[in-house]
């Protein structure tokens, strides 16, 4: 059986309860996963309170995520039903292309209050998602100013705020939320990896180990460009390796913890390419 990971500080149960409430008054929801990892980005306890509202699917951080893989799971997405869209949350169309498809979402609604007389009133929309997937960059894009706190740590956005975008389309942010616990560990690790669970939680040698696991099966010439390493079968050993090649070293010796943490940070930034951590199904 897989070790379950816990992670559920106080204040995100208290976001938690107040999504569920908040979420009576949206007529739209859009929903953000990171490109690189769809399914561990998914919180299903978002699923159970989304009911019967409209849903649109961002995938953000597609300048991130591996092109081909993207294109599999904008398949799957679709195919699942999903209206979706394909982000770089920092390209100048993001705005353009949310509005387009939350107003195609809103249509019905639109039709219904012309139809009782009365003038079309805007669209309410909540964003989710888990902590760093891109909610307040996206909402910064599409309301063209500085209305979300951005900082790249999970849990930084806290409490809700309406946010007018234009006459039609009203958003409200929410905090990040991760579910009360995970059941597989692959996607704690993966969240880990993307900077949406804090570092403490899983410890920098562990996550290194299985990035570099992951990247020997799947791109196994991710370090050659920034380490000029191609054999990724020893973690201990890339870290050396990468150690003396960027200079870290404490006591004479090769830094592994910082190696360690460098291999991270430079994953997270997309320095070591186009890389995505999840398969589709």
């Amino acid at each position: 059986m897989a070790q379950q990971i816990h992670w559920f500080p106080g204040h995100m149960k208290k976001a938690l309860n107040e999504i569920e409430e908040k979420i009576k008054l949206v007529d739209v929801v859009i929903e953000i996963l990171d490109a690189r990892a769809p399914l561990s980005s998914i919180n299903p306890e978002f699923e159970k309170r989304i009911n019967n509202k409209k849903k649109l699917i961002v995938l953000s951080k597609s300048d991130l995520a591996d092109p081909i893989e993207t294109k599999k799971w904008e398949i799957y997405f679709k195919n699942s039903g999903n209206s979706l869209l394909v982000l770089n949350l920092t390209d100048p169309k993001a705005e353009k292309l949310i509005t387009q498809e939350v107003n195609k979402l809103g249509e019905e609604k639109h039709k219904k209050e012309i139809s009782k007389g009365m003038k079309p009133q805007p669209i309410k929309t909540m964003i989710i998602g888990v902590p760093n997937v891109g909610k307040s960059s996206l909402i910064n894009r599409i309301a063209r100013r500085n209305a979300a706190g951005v900082q790249n740590k999970p849990g930084y956005t806290r409490g809700e705020q309406f946010i007018k975008v234009n006459k039609d389309f009203i958003l409200l942010d929410t905090p990040g939320v991760l579910p009360m616990n995970y059941e597989d560990k692959k996607h704690a690790t993966n969240l880990a990896l993307l900077g949406s669970i804090k570092e403490d939680i899983l410890p920098n040698d562990e996550l290194a180990a299985n990035l570099l696991k992951y990247l020997s099966k799947y791109y196994p010439s991710a370090l050659e460009n920034r380490f000029s390493i191609t054999d990724l079968s020893d973690p201990i050993e890339v870290a050396n390796k990468v150690a003396s090649f960027r200079g870290l070293i404490s006591s004479g010796k090769p830094d592994i913890e910082k190696a360690y943490f460098l291999i991270l940070k430079e994953f997270k930034e997309g320095k070591l390419g186009r890389i995505t951590l999840e398969k589709t199904l």
